[in-house]
Formats: C-alpha cells, sequence, structure tokens
C-alpha cells in the first residue's frame, strides 16, 4: 500500500471533529458491553444478518467501486469489484458463522480439517476446499495454512478460535485505518478484530473510498445499530485524532510502511529522535499489513507455446489488476538468463501487457510513481499511452529502484539470475528474500513436470521463502480472496522495523500461531489440465486474468452464487466460464 491523505502530517482536528470522534467512540464503549453479553450462537446469527444485509447491497456497491475507479457499465474488467468487494466479503461470513457454530457446540474449529508436517518441524492445515462445491468453483485449487515451527496439533486445536473462545472476556474499542484501494479490505478487517479479538470497532475510511460509505452503512447496519462498528470519513486530521484518542485501545491499518512510522514515531526530526530513545508517539498495541515488492519466480522447464502465453498472461494479470493499486501485485519477474525460452516468454509478456484492456491509473500520487519510475529506468518500455512499464533490468545494470520501491501502479520489472532447477530456485528465492522490500506476498510458476523432478527441493525452497502469503501457479490475491486462509506479513515485524506489517487478519478458522498460508492452482487450465502430472482442473482462464473475455459475467455470477447458492445460476455461470 502506498500512504494518502488520510495518514499524511496534517492540521489538527477542528473542535467539531473532535466532538464527532468522541460520540462515536462512546456508542462504541457502549456497544462493547453488549458485544460481551452475546452467545456465540447469537453472534453466528448477527452475521448470517450482515450476510443478508450485504447481499442486499451487492449490486450497488459494485456499481459504486467500479464507476469511482473509472470502469464504465462496458468495461470489461468490473469483474474484479465484484471478486474483490463482495465475494470476498460472503465467503469471510460463511467461514466465520461455521466457526462460531463450532465453537457453540464445544467443537474446535480445526476439527475434521486434514494436518500432515511440512519443512522445517512445522505443522500445516490443508484447510481448502473446504466444502465440496469449492472443487469446483476453484478447480484444482488447494490451500494450506502453515504454523510456526514448533507448534503441534494439540496447540493448534486447543487455541484455534481466539477471541471466541474467550467470549465473555471484557470487549474493547478499536480503530481501523481502512485501505483505499480494495472496497472488501475495511470490511473484512472490521469482522476480524470483532471476531478475532473481540474488539468492536471505529472504522475511518480512506478518502478514496468516501462514496462507498453509505453502502458499507447499509451493509454493516447490524453491526453499527448495536455499536458494534462506527465508520468516519475524514483526512489526517481526523486519523491522528482518532490513534492518539484515550479509550482507542488498538490500532490496525492497511497501508504503507512510511504511513505506519507517522502514526507509530510521528514525522521528520521529531520521529528519528523518538526511534533513537524508544519513545513511541503512538501508546497502544497496532497491527498492521504494509505491502511490499512482491516477486514473480518463474522456474525454467520445458514449456509449450501454449504454456508461455497463458503464464505470460498470468504475469500481467498480477501487475495489471486493479491497475496495479494492490499491495500484493507483482512487481519483480526473476527469470533465469539461461532458460532457453526466456526470449520467447518475455515476447509473451510484452505483448500481454500492451493487450490488456486499458483502464485509469486512478490512485492518488499513481503519476508520481510512475514518473519515478521513467526517471530511474529510462530506457523502460512503455504502453497503454505511457501507463504501463516493463523494466527489464540487464545485466550490470542497477535494480535497486525496481526492487525496493513499491510503484502501487502498473510498473513491472525483469531481473535474472544464472541456472537452471534447483540451483535457479534456490538462488532466486535467495534473491527475493534478501534483496525485495517486504515479505507480504511471493508468486512462483512452475510446469509439473520440473516440479516432480525437484521432489523435496522444491517444498525446501518454498519453506524457505519468508513471505506470509504464498501462491503457486496461482496469484497471491488468490490467497486474500479466500478467507479461510490467512492474509499477512511473515512474523517478524517490530515497531521499529515494521517491513510488511505485524500479524494477520481474514483467518476464519480463527487459527493462532500461524507463520504463512499457501494456495496452489493448476499450471494449465482446461483442457490443458488432462493428462500427464498436471493438476486436474475443469476451469479454463480464471475470471480475474485481464485478458478473460467473460470476466465480468462470471466474477457476478460467481459472487451470485454464494448470495443465492442457486444451482440454475451457477450452471449458466460455470457455462460462460467456458468461453473465456
Amino acid at each position: 500500500m502506498t500512504p494518502t491523505s488520510q495518514t499524511r502530517p496534517a492540521a489538527p482536528a477542528t473542535e467539531e471533529q473532535r466532538g464527532a470522534v468522541d460520540a462515536a467512540v462512546g456508542a462504541l464503549r457502549s456497544g462493547a458491553r453488549s458485544w460481551t453479553h452475546l452467545t456465540l450462537e447469537q453472534r453466528a446469527r448477527l452475521f448470517e444478518r450482515v450476510r443478508d444485509t450485504v447481499v442486499e447491497t451487492a449490486d450497488e456497491w459494485v456499481d459504486v467501486a467500479s464507476t469511482s475507479k473509472g470502469l464504465d457499465a462496458a468495461h470489461p474488467l468490473r469483474g474484479e469489484e465484484w471478486l474483490s468487494g463482495p465475494y470476498a466479503v460472503l465467503g469471510a461470513i460463511d467461514g466465520y458463522v461455521a466457526s462460531l457454530r463450532a465453537l457453540a457446540k464445544g467443537a474446535s474449529p480445526l476439527d475434521g480439517v486434514r494436518t500432515d508436517a511440512a519443512p522445517g518441524g512445522r505443522l500445516r492445515a490443508r484447510v481448502f476446499p473446504a466444502a465440496p462445491l469449492d472443487r469446483l468453483l476453484l478447480s484444482g485449487f488447494t490451500g494450506e495454512v502453515w504454523f510456526r515451527p514448533g507448534t503441534t496439533l494439540p496447540a493448534a486445536r486447543a487455541d484455534a478460535g481466539l477471541g471466541q473462545r474467550h467470549p465473555t472476556r471484557e470487549a474493547t474499542v478499536g480503530l481501523v485505518l481502512g485501505a483505499g484501494n480494495i472496497t472488501s479490505i475495511p470490511v473484512l478487517d472490521v469482522m476480524y478484530e470483532l471476531l478475532a479479538e473481540n474488539r468492536v470497532s471505529i472504522l475511518k475510511v480512506n478518502p478514496t473510498q468516501d462514496a462507498l460509505v453509505p453502502v458499507f452503512e447499509r451493509a454493516l447496519a447490524p453491526l453499527i445499530e448495536p455499536g458494534f462498528l462506527r465508520i468516519v470519513r475524514g483526512g489526517g486530521d481526523v486519523g491522528a485524532a482518532l490513534t492518539q484518542h484515550p479509550d482507542i485501545t488498538h490500532v490496525h491499518i492497511t497501508g504503507s510502511a512510511t504511513t505506519f512510522d507517522a502514526i507509530v514515531w510521528g514525522t521528520g526530526d521529531e520521529a528519528a529522535e523518538r526511534k533513537r530513545e524508544n519513545r513511541p508517539l503512538l501508546t497502544s498495541p497496532i497491527t498492521a499489513e504494509l505491502g511490499g515488492v512482491s516477486p514473480i519466480i518463474i522456474v525454467p522447464g520445458v514449456w509449450t507455446d501454449a504454456d508461455i502465453a497463458y503464464q505470460a498472461s498470468h504475469v500481467a494479470t498480477m501487475r495489471l489488476h486493479n491497475s496495479g493499486h494492490n499491495c500484493i501485485s507483482g512487481q519483480v519477474v526473476i527469470l533465469s538468463r539461461d532458460w532457453p525460452q526466456r526470449d520467447a516468454f518475455m515476447t509473451a509478456l510484452r505483448a500481454a501487457m500492451a493487450a490488456a484492456p486499458e483502464r485509469p491509473v486512478w490512485y492518488p500520487r499513481s503519476d508520481e510513481k510512475l514518473a519515478a519510475a521513467a526517471s530511474a529506468y529510462p530506457d523502460a518500455e512503455w504502453t497503454a499511452d505511457h501507463t504501463r512499464a516493463i523494466v527489464d533490468v540487464g545485466p550490470g545494470e542497477d535494480a535497486t529502484a525496481v526492487e525496493t520501491t513499491e510503484y502501487f501502479a502498473p510498473v513491472l520489472g525483469v531481473v535474472e539470475l544464472e541456472g537452471n532447477g534447483q540451483e535457479f530456485l534456490d538462488a532466486a528465492v535467495a534473491h527475493a528474500n534478501a534483496r525485495l522490500v517486504g515479505t507480504l506476498g511471493a508468486n512462483v510458476l512452475i510446469d509439473p513436470d520440473t516440479e516432480a523432478a525437484l521432489g523435496a527441493g522444491f517444498e525446501r525452497a518454498i519453506a524457505d521463502l519468508r513471505y506470509g502469503g504464498i501462491a503457486i501457479n496461482t496469484w497471491t490475491g488468490i490467497v486474500f480472496a479466500t478467507p479461510i486462509l490467512t492474509w499477512g506479513a511473515f512474523p517478524g515485524g517490530t515497531l521499529d522495523d515494521v517491513s510488511s506489517g505485524i500479524g494477520v487478519v481474514h483467518n476464519t478458522l480463527l487459527l493462532d500461531h500461524v507463520e504463512r498460508s499457501i494456495m496452489r492452482g493448476p499450471f494449465r487450465p482446461f483442457p490443458r489440465s488432462i493428462g500427464g502430472r498436471t493438476r486436474f482442473s475443469v476451469l479454463p482462464k480464471p475470471p480475474w486474468f485481464v485478458d478473460s473475455r467473460t470476466s465480468t459475467p462470471v466474477a457476478e455470477g460467481l459472487t451470485r452464487w454464494h448470495m443465492s447458492h442457486s444451482v440454475g445460476g451457477l450452471v449458466v455461470t460455470l457455462a460462460k466460464a467456458m468461453r473465456s
């Protein structure tokens, strides 16, 4: 994420603004007491009511979000707003309700989930598919949660449930500083705070999402009415007043490390002095999701022409989804200079980046990021009216800027290492860990024959990747959008060196001791997913690909399946998916 006006240094809040903040926090204090008296079954029913109101507002939600990003009614990429908005929220609600009902019966949310050993003395829970229909809706995809080394299965089971293991424990009041790019993020963060921590929230929306506030107020009305949530607008002045409010016991932010530091330490010389003396400006605990520079490691193998074209489109999607305004946009492709198909892949990647539907680069200050990339790399290849760049960093050239600047815009870097097979993969993992800023998400593309040949060496390399979300033959955006998985930085962030953040969100099983989540997908789509070592899938090109011809109707149809569970509607949607 990048800093926005909501957390830049600002003038003090006005008396009127402080009064509004005080009133909101006062209502939440009362709501916190009410939350403590709800049973687990009552909380499950409450979230079912939230589900109903999200369904009622879904169409308006998508329309307002699309319009605010410059996507008119006919734009082929409006489907992104279905999947990254109501779809993700409905999936989370269903997961949380299931966990609440399991806990209400005295069970663990981990009951029935297959577990086994992962490399490095880790316990792994194979949490996805979670239901039989998941095998159809995301055919060929599997998801895992890895616990921190040393976590035992009895401990994982006993601690699953987090705050809902102690529902009568006193609830507190927290602040959620919402993201400005993906519309489900603030909603998912508020729900996680309530269930994982028994913490009611005041949600400060990012100014980029002001237009969605009326939608959020209706979608989340069952949480607002009893005082479990309040939503406020405003800039940095309101944000500063909230972070320093004496009744706020915790802060959660989705943003950038720069924004985080401004909240925790202040700005300028004062911040530097506070850091030296370990005197944070913020006295409340804070968790955060802060983005970074995500790698796309391409393991060399023998690919068909169709493989090259498909995976080039895949990489373009990782960079261009939401016009690159994602904390998990793939930003640096790591290639082998010894791969015989390197040039063919780069030709296909240039074509895919250029051919994807044009759209506004809409996020505040994106023009500055594009200008910075042009200045650092004057030989970059630009397309789409100079709004998309490929920075192919040659041998001996400096990759520092593209590896350490989260551009949050359509800038894709390419760096090369030597080697093939395990030698290359180990070098690529070490390079990503050491040279790329952040630990939020990493992507790995590998053909099934090469993966089989590497065997245990491949799994060991994945274990060595120090990222909180890892996507193998898919994109980390799908880790984000599958809320049974956890989402957050690799453990280790601190107040004075936060990297990509502290803590996790989503996590509908409410698991403790988590290290990372991994999603694995099919290397080839249907029908090329049939036969050989290829992971079978009935899905053709997924609807989140930027060049999918049926992206919007399929994304809408999948969301409507979650809304109504209409079998007839699902059949129609899957038929459209086959034409993607």
